[in-house]
């Protein structure tokens, strides 16, 4: 039969330990940094879409601000393969990406 003694040390440190964890994250979130300058700014950077080419190589359509640009990513490098590309609201018609992957040019 369990002791009321054990299960009582039981159940205390188990909300001790929960309690750690809630701090913790609570810290994280308020001290570190989240790449956001305020709880209601918007995302400058974001990466729209993403397409595998082969095995090593990915097609990425990054968004900054209101431009996109179309990279191809690789193992030893990085290629631009168009910059400043402006971008499309989010119901516009397919992006360049989408384009390409389905292979209409």
């Amino acid at each position: 039969m369990i002791d009321l003694w054990m299960l009582a040390r039981f159940v205390a440190a188990l909300g001790f330990v929960l309690l750690l964890i809630g701090g913790v994250a609570w810290v994280a979130r308020r001290y570190l940094n989240t790449g956001t300058i305020g709880p209601t700014s918007r995302r400058r950077l974001g990466v729209v879409e993403s397409a595998a080419l082969d095995g090593k190589s990915r097609l990425v359509l990054v968004r900054r601000d209101d431009r996109e640009h179309l990279l191809v990513i690789g193992p030893a490098s990085t290629t631009v393969v168009e910059a400043d590309i402006p971008a499309r609201p989010a119901e516009a018609a397919p992006t360049a990406l989408r384009a390409i992957t389905n292979g209409e040019r």
